[in-house]
């Protein structure tokens, strides 16, 4: 069995924190390897890149440690991939995030099968959606996802923005010389459609491991950019937060800035992430992870694991490193990782 940390007695049990004092109350559970999405930068829907079944966690699995989780005081989860919406429980899973009494419960999908799994997401109990979308251009968008989906995906959006999970938050990572000349018209989309657009900044975290700084499209020039056609305002947000919010002062939708790269936000970091094969990991670019698969499966205890996660918490890392020169990417691309 893998060495476990110290086990803490119940005088010490409550909130999760790290070293650095900051508290750990949002949790990301990617719940499979797969996608039915062919992104060209991607290979989760590469099927001699899955994992093989065994090796991913049980939805009782998965349910066991969202329950250990929750009893620390995490607050927030989001269920993401792969493509969440491929694997066959989600909908169950969900319910039992809303029966442990997690209060912020959100999904990241592409949007392909939402509309018509819309409304039961919403009975499981889903909080929020958010959307991810690389082109608002019908060939391009097909030629990046290697699909003709374009059309679902809007209709998912839509569906989504006509239901309590309103208002919808489109995802879109902007890569210098592939969507970048797509600012303006994503600024346009959100105002539109009444929706949140948020723009995210390309990361070294890529299958293929093309990142270079010449790809990356600073979120300040985003700003600039919108704000040259649309005066925005900044709106109040939580430390916490990744995103930097602004609303267009003449009408409607909601403007996002996600900036890793530029504008770090490690300061007050309070996440942690789970993958799909029972892997938790502290930080999006940690160099490794920490198997808890294995304490599951090989018979430990819940004060065990509660111990175990408290150690690794304990270790989060300060920040991310990508711009410091010895930076060298995680082993593990945002495919299995989970968004």
């Amino acid at each position: 069995m893998t060495q476990l940390h110290s086990v803490p007695d119940a005088a010490t049990a409550g909130q999760l924190t790290d070293k650095f004092g900051r508290q750990i109350t949002d949790l990301r559970v990617s719940v499979t390897d797969r996608c039915n999405f062919r992104c060209v930068y991607c290979r989760s829907a590469n099927p001699e890149n899955h994992m093989a079944e065994h090796n991913l966690l049980s939805w009782d699995e998965l349910g066991r440690l969202a329950r250990i989780l929750v009893g620390l005081g995490i607050k927030k989860v989001r269920v993401t991939g792969g493509e969440p919406l491929v694997r066959p429980g989600v909908e169950e899973f969900i319910a039992r995030l809303r029966a442990l009494g997690v209060p912020d419960i959100s999904l990241t999908t592409n949007g392909q099968l939402l509309a018509e799994r819309c409304e039961r997401l919403i009975a499981a109990g889903l909080n929020r959606i958010n959307i991810s979308l690389d082109s608002l251009d019908r060939a391009k968008f097909d030629k990046i996802t290697r699909t003709r989906s374009f059309d679902r995906v809007m209709a998912g959006i839509d569906a989504a923005q006509a239901s309590p999970l309103r208002p919808v938050k489109v995802n879109a990572v902007l890569v210098r010389g592939l969507n970048d000349d797509e600012v303006e018209a994503f600024a346009a989309f959100a105002r539109e459609r009444d929706l949140i657009m948020r723009f995210i900044e390309f990361m070294p975290l890529d299958a293929d491991r093309a990142w270079t700084r010449d790809l990356f499209v600073p979120a300040e020039e985003v700003r600039r950019r919108i704000e040259a056609r649309w005066p925005m305002v900044p709106i109040a947000h939580e430390r916490s937060e990744t995103a930097r919010k602004y609303r267009f002062t003449d009408g409607r939708g909601e403007i996002g800035l996600i900036a890793p790269v530029s504008q770090p936000f490690c300061g007050f970091c309070s996440r942690v992430r789970l993958t799909a094969d029972g892997k938790l990991r502290t930080c999006l670019f940690s160099k490794d992870d920490h198997d808890l698969k294995g304490l599951l499966r090989g018979g430990a205890s819940d004060q065990e694991i509660i111990g175990e996660i408290r150690g690794i918490v304990m270790e989060k890392e300060a920040g991310h490193r990508i711009n410091e020169p010895d930076f060298v990417p995680p082993s593990r691309t945002m495919v299995y990782i989970g968004g």
